[in-house]
């Protein structure tokens, strides 16, 4: 079994047991990951990177990916796979000979 399928069961499981599923919409849990990727940004909110409470950012981040893999549950999706393919996406989009050392939008390259 792979750290993300025991990772995505592990969370499914979570919530099954507390019958949260009823709330576990796509919209719903959509919304929910983006609330906590703006709880994320609160941590760095006003202060440099290098101040940033890990521990914050840890707790944070921990509910971004229950909430994605919570969605990639909802949809059937294979996690490993559609991070491989927007990889090899911004593969073209992104060449390294183009992008390398740049932070340009791919259409500016």
């Amino acid at each position: 079994m792979s750290d993300l399928t025991e990772l995505r069961e592990a969370v499914v499981q979570f919530t099954h047991d507390r019958d949260w599923d009823q709330f576990h919409n796509g919209k719903d849990l959509a919304l929910a990951l983006s609330i906590e990727a703006a709880e994320l940004n609160e941590a760095f909110l006003w202060k440099d990177a290098k101040d940033v409470n890990v521990e914050k950012v840890k707790e944070e981040l921990a509910d971004i990916f229950n909430y994605a893999l919570l969605i990639a549950d909802k949809y059937n999706l294979d996690v490993k796979q559609i991070v491989m393919d927007k990889i090899a996406l911004n593969a073209k989009k992104y060449p390294v000979e183009k992008a390398y050392g740049s932070a340009k939008k791919y259409n500016e390259l």
